[in-house]
């Protein structure tokens, strides 16, 4: 069993936050099928925004799996700590800071992974935030912000010393975003430096691969994202194997169908017709892979401007044999 403050998860297995995926729809989806914490896309400290279309579907979190887990980026620690407040009020019950994002637009404002080169200020928001809200407080980073900046211990040891309750870290810097091997080694550093609760994340994309890393790491849990796009049952399928050693089956092809269509029903129902019928695109592409007709079918798709135009389609896709092996093998 993994405890975050005074929550006992249901299992070790955690969903990343990832800005543009882990919508409300998509974490109720991985939560329905066995992930044991899923966590809010990243909501900006910048007051200003609160009331932004985008800001608003972010910070949602009606039927959603307790705990409700919200991550907040930025990089003044008054304002984050404001920010936590703000979210707690909403319905959090664990506030994630996001010290772990690479992407340029967030870097550029000093917050995501770009936060690790300042140990000091990392020290000055944790303890800030901490102090400013009566939930739990936890921390996704990476291992440095460049391989000659590879600092995650003293970052992990700063964020337990500041009472941060759990620690995800993906196994690579800012500096190699989403390229490269990941850095088992280093989790594994960062796992025996602390006494909290550490989970690895980067590459995690089987219950094998998620059983080995753990192993090596000696993590409390492992935490999917990328590898859970469109394989919304992989966090239930992980968690059953390090759990109980229980090889769970990929859904069947039909249940695969009734679940993309769900799952696009679920997406028009929260963003609106417009919004939703175009959010679906990326979606409905993660579940057909990258074959040549799997990239046919999408491009059909993306051309459908209706919920109820892409709902026939994924209907009509269910009878396309050469396409449904293709879900089964990404499944697989």
């Amino acid at each position: 069993m993994l405890d975050i403050g005074p929550y006992r998860l249901a299992n070790c297995v955690a969903l990343a936050p990832m800005a543009g995926v882990t919508d409300l729809p998509f974490r109720r989806l991985c939560a329905r099928m066995g992930a044991g914490l899923v966590v809010s896309e990243m909501l900006t400290s910048d007051a200003s925004l609160r009331q932004s279309r985008k800001s608003l579907w972010r910070a949602r979190h009606d039927q959603e799996i307790e705990p409700r887990s919200v991550q907040i980026a930025g990089s003044e620690p008054d304002r984050m700590a404001e920010a936590a407040r703000y979210n707690v009020g909403l319905g959090a019950q664990i506030i994630d800071i996001n010290m772990g994002c690479p992407a340029k637009k967030v870097c550029r404002k000093a917050a995501g992974s770009a936060l690790l080169a300042d140990e000091s200020l990392v020290r000055n928001i944790l303890e800030t935030v901490v102090g400013a809200v009566d939930v739990p407080v936890t921390l996704k980073i990476r291992t440095g912000a460049s391989p000659a900046q590879r600092n995650g211990v003293r970052i992990a040891r700063i964020a337990q010393d500041a009472g941060i309750a759990a620690l995800a870290v993906h196994g690579r810097t800012r500096a190699c975003a989403f390229k490269g091997a990941v850095e088992y080694d280093t989790i594994a550093a960062i796992v025996h430096a602390v006494d909290i609760p550490v989970f690895a994340n980067g590459d995690i994309d089987s219950p094998e691969r998620a059983l080995a890393v753990r192993r090596h790491t000696g993590a409390a849990g492992v935490m999917i994202g990328r590898a859970a796009q469109g394989r919304p049952w992989l966090p239930g399928q992980v968690a059953a194997f390090l759990e109980r050693g229980e090889r769970l089956p990929a859904p069947t092809l039909p249940e695969q169908r009734t679940i993309l269509a769900q799952h696009v029903a679920d997406l028009h129902a929260f963003y609106g017709d417009f919004m939703g019928a175009r959010i679906a695109r990326k979606h409905f592409g993660w579940y057909l892979g990258e074959s040549h007709m799997a990239r046919l079918h999408r491009s059909e798709f993306n051309r459908l401007e209706t919920p109820a135009d892409q709902l026939r389609y994924v209907e009509t896709i269910a009878s396309d044999t050469t396409t449904t092996s293709q879900i089964e093998d990404i499944a697989a």
